[in-house]
């Protein structure tokens, strides 16, 4: 009965990988079936990227806002910094 217990202390530690292994092997078979057919989702008609014409449009519009927020901000301050 003594040299029961060193053995399973001895034990725990490969037994306890091989599980988490087993687990995590398992766990990532699981996720490549889940995103097949994410990848067929994705060729969808309405789910293309935005055109360059629309992200420009977006960028130019985020400037402006930048510039309306940092307004009051210049003439507290002075001149903005350059980033």
């Amino acid at each position: 009965m003594e040299a029961l217990l060193p053995t399973l202390a001895l034990l725990a530690c490969p037994v306890g990988m091989g599980l988490m292994m087993f687990f995590m092997a398992r766990g990532s078979r699981a996720n490549q079936a889940d995103s097949a057919p994410a990848a067929e989702r994705s060729s969808t008609p309405g789910d293309h990227p935005m055109s360059m014409e629309v992200l420009r449009e977006e960028h130019r519009r985020l400037g402006e806002e930048i510039d309306r927020l940092e307004a009051p901000e210049r003439g507290r301050h002075g001149p903005a910094k350059q980033r």
